[in-house]
């Protein structure tokens, strides 16, 4: 696919969970570590609970589920100004199922995002909800994974 623009995005990831012994055996170490990028907060991360993580800080899998969900609502969001469709307020209960591997890896099997748009009184519902096809097709990360993102929309119109 052709493109006319290229965007570079660099992160640091920088490992924090030594406690001593460093890598000497599996339960000597803990998984926790900072993402940092120029200008931004810090974002506290770890691996998942299952995997010997932190509860309290992001996970990979987190990230990506939360990623997904992020550009799929920026997407919205432009289409419906352009369309001149106000949305009041927005929500996502995004999910994703990972599967495990026998030898340890895995793999993310699918996605669903589960967005719900409030619009302004007077709202078109059905534009608005046929608008969430189109920023599915245009999110830069749901067209970067391999697996399948689904979008369950529910528009509500106030008033």
């Amino acid at each position: 696919m052709p493109h006319d623009k290229q965007h570079t995005y660099a992160t640091r990831t920088e490992w924090t969970g030594n406690l001593g012994e460093g890598t000497t055996h599996y339960r000597a170490y803990s998984r926790d570590h900072v993402l940092s990028a120029a200008g931004r907060p810090d974002l506290p991360g770890s691996s998942d609970p299952a995997f010997r993580g932190d509860a309290s800080r992001w996970n990979p899998e987190d990230l990506l589920v939360a990623s997904l969900s992020s550009c799929h609502m920026l997407w919205y969001l432009h289409l419906c100004a352009q369309a001149k469709i106000t949305v009041v307020a927005y929500r996502d209960e995004a999910q994703g199922t990972m599967l495990e591997t026998a030898d340890g890896g895995g793999r993310f099997a699918q996605a669903v995002l589960r967005p719900v748009a409030t619009l302004a009184a007077g709202g078109d519902a059905a534009r608005a909800t046929a608008l969430h096809e189109e920023a599915h097709c245009l999110c830069f990360i749901a067209n970067s994974v391999n697996f399948p993102v689904s979008i369950e929309p529910t528009v509500i119109v106030a008033g």
